[in-house]
């Protein structure tokens, strides 16, 4: 029997590993509310987070912007996941390239951060439609954000697909997911059904088990639709406002458990034709620093802005139509481009009171270049190229269809028609019910007669024989993001009226400018004739050597108007340099081609061109250009002064 001991021990020793090992591997985070904290694997834990949305930067340029936010001090990124950018149309799913949601993910983790998620369904972020996809429009009487069979039907089906590839990146799974945000402060939206609420709760539970942390986040007015039983209750509020009212607000659900501000505004958003939005270093740090020593767990939003890349903007509804700018620096901590600021060196300084830091120094701003002026040459009138821009031909209706019933999701539709009667005196022209969604650009026999504008411009005065052309250019702005207050239809939402008569009998063609761009230009056009002064939508374009390093830029396009702008095919995104406040755009140095190799830049011109058609690449932003008053962000009434005016929006 001696020989068998060991063996016995051994045994032992197994019995031992097996019932201590997965004490020592368990992994968890979860809310201890006896001691009002979050416990990450037992231990206590504070987030110290930051917002960065990987659909808001080149995918080449993920991993920079994450190591500076891990040499912040952060310990955890928040992002969005726009259902639109990743299934275009029903049943269809891009995870490729930009859009690869676990490459990221394996980015935050080589940086170190653990993640915090939001999927949404809708998440605001001032993207476009709030990231639900304008496809869910096309049956038009669905009730979004709400237990709409049809729209619970396409939630479904888009959530079986996201939620079982995150499944493995969960905390307890092994990943770095430690909490989920279901929907996106919900109690800012008109609806408050809980139905909804409660549907959306149960599907996570399915798909993901019931380990996962599980949250809401609203304002302080939107706690009672936005929260749910069973779902952790967090808040957003900026550094103006009453930090003491709102955490109280939030313990009021919450009695016990840590404080949580998921949103802390570090900046905010910027809107065209307003003034670029900034919020003090000081205002920003000493928030911070106050809601630390509470113990409060805190993401910034933003740490890191980025851009709103071709037609992703999205748009606010405030009285008027307000839609939002290319560039989303936000005036944040890390700056559009990717460097850091002053801002976040003060916000390190304070993080560094709280938790350890990483040792080291954090990178120096990236080398800028200059270059231009560059002349650009004339490509073409848009007209001259509807047989390539609609190569199926266009769709015929009596009343203009909206784009939407074209399925045409962004960018712009050309409406066209003839004039049944010669119009001799200058006769008003219109579209009843602010019908215009969003600007039109209006032409009778390619001649540029003006533009109509959603809430603000309804009118112009035109004259035309009979059999003239009257061609109407819709540009869709970017749908509305801030609450979806309702189903954001673009196009011509009416039929037009000219004096006393209804324009009937439409062709519609819906316009792939992009692929136009990417694959067809140059090309050589027949020379129509035309005014000397090149006026309504019209392609310019130049191509130029880079001689030196290629290094990041910004595009300045002075006297220019208001257009869409490529570089080598990449949609950079919409210019509106009249109106402002943002005169250039980021360039990142992956669009660019090295020495060697030809670079070329288009510009769709919509209104007017400058008497020297010329742009320049400058080596600093100018991302401020308007006389108007800055918006201050507050969500508290009580913090609102004369000196700096509120404007209430979310994400």
């Amino acid at each position: 029997m001696a020989p068998k001991k060991p063996l016995c021990l051994l045994s032992l020793l197994r019995l031992l590993l097996t019932l201590l090992l997965p004490q020592a591997d368990a992994r968890s985070f979860v809310v201890d509310r006896e001691h009002d904290r979050f416990l990450l694997d037992g231990a206590p834990f504070r987030y110290v987070s930051g917002s960065l949305h990987y659909f808001r930067v080149p995918r080449v340029l993920w991993a920079d912007r994450l190591f500076k936010m891990q040499m912040s001090g952060l310990n955890a990124v928040q992002l969005y996941v726009p259902w639109n950018y990743h299934e275009p149309e029903p049943g269809v799913y891009n995870f490729n390239g930009s859009r690869d949601l676990i490459a990221f993910l394996k980015e935050a983790s080589v940086a170190n951060l653990l993640v915090i998620l939001r999927p949404g369904p809708y998440i605001c972020a001032e993207w476009e439609m709030g990231g639900l996809p304008a496809w869910l429009l096309r049956k038009p009487n669905i009730h979004l954000r709400t237990s709409d069979p049809d729209f619970l039907a396409a939630v479904d089906s888009w959530f079986k697909v996201l939620l079982p590839k995150i499944h493995p990146w969960l905390y307890h799974n092994g990943g770095n997911i430690i909490s989920i945000q279901v929907e996106n402060e919900y109690g800012s939206y008109r609806a408050c059904d809980f139905d909804y609420m409660k549907h959306l709760a149960g599907l996570f539970r399915a798909l993901l088990g019931e380990e996962i942390l599980l949250f809401t986040t609203d304002g302080p007015q939107g706690l009672k639709c936005g929260s749910l039983k069973g779902l952790y209750t967090t808040v957003d509020f900026g550094p103006a406002d009453n930090m003491t009212k709102i955490f109280a607000l939030q313990r009021e659900y919450e009695p016990h458990g840590p404080l949580v501000n998921s949103e802390y505004y570090t900046g905010w958003l910027d809107y065209w034709g307003q003034n670029h939005s900034t919020r003090s270093i000081t205002d920003v740090t000493r928030g911070l620093e106050k809601m630390l020593k509470l113990g409060a767990s805190v993401n910034m939003y933003m740490f890191h802005g980025g851009t709103n890349f071709g037609y992703w903007n999205g748009a606010d509804e405030k009285g008027h139509f307000l839609p939002i700018t290319t560039s989303y620096d936000y005036d944040a901590p890390i700056s559009e481009a990717g460097d850091v600021t002053f801002k976040l060196f003060a916000l390190r300084n304070v993080i560094s009171q709280f938790q350890e830091i990483p040792l080291g120094p954090l990178p120096p701003p990236s080398p800028k270049m200059m270059l231009g002026p560059l002349t650009l040459h004339l490509d073409g009138y848009l007209l001259d190229f509807l047989h390539l821009l609609c190569p199926q031909g266009p769709i015929h209706s009596i009343l203009p269809m909206t784009f939407e019933a074209v399925k045409q999701d962004r960018g712009f539709m050309l409406y066209r028609t003839y004039l049944t009667q010669t119009v001799f005196e200058p006769t008003q022209f219109w579209v009843p019910n602010n019908g215009i969604h969003d600007r039109a650009y209006v032409m009778v026999d390619g001649v540029f007669q003006g533009v109509l504008e959603r809430n603000t411009k309804r009118k112009l005065f035109l004259t035309g024989k009979m059999g003239a052309k009257l061609d109407v250019l819709l540009e869709n702005m970017g749908r509305l993001s801030f609450g979806s207050n309702y189903s954001d239809f673009k196009g011509l939402l009416q039929a037009p009226i000219l004096g006393q008569t209804i324009l009937t009998q439409w062709l519609m063609f819906p316009l792939k400018v992009d692929k136009l761009v990417k694959w067809w230009f140059p090309l050589q056009l027949l020379k129509n004739s035309r005014p000397q002064t090149p006026s309504g939508p019209i392609f310019y374009s130049t191509t130029f050597p880079i001689l030196d390093s290629v290094r990041d830029t910004f595009l300045f396009l002075p006297g220019w108007t208001k257009g869409q702008v490529w570089i080598n095919g990449f949609n950079l995104g919409r210019y509106w340099t009249k109106r402002g406040p943002q005169q250039t755009l980021y360039v990142p140095r992956p669009l660019l081609f090295p020495r060697g190799v030809l670079n070329k830049i288009t510009l769709l011109e919509l209104e007017n061109v400058p008497p020297q058609p010329q742009i320049q690449f400058l080596d600093s932003p100018i991302l401020n250009s308007t006389l108007h008053k800055t918006y201050i962000y507050s969500l508290s009434a009580d913090t609102q002064s004369n000196s700096e005016p509120m404007e209430l929006s979310g994400h």
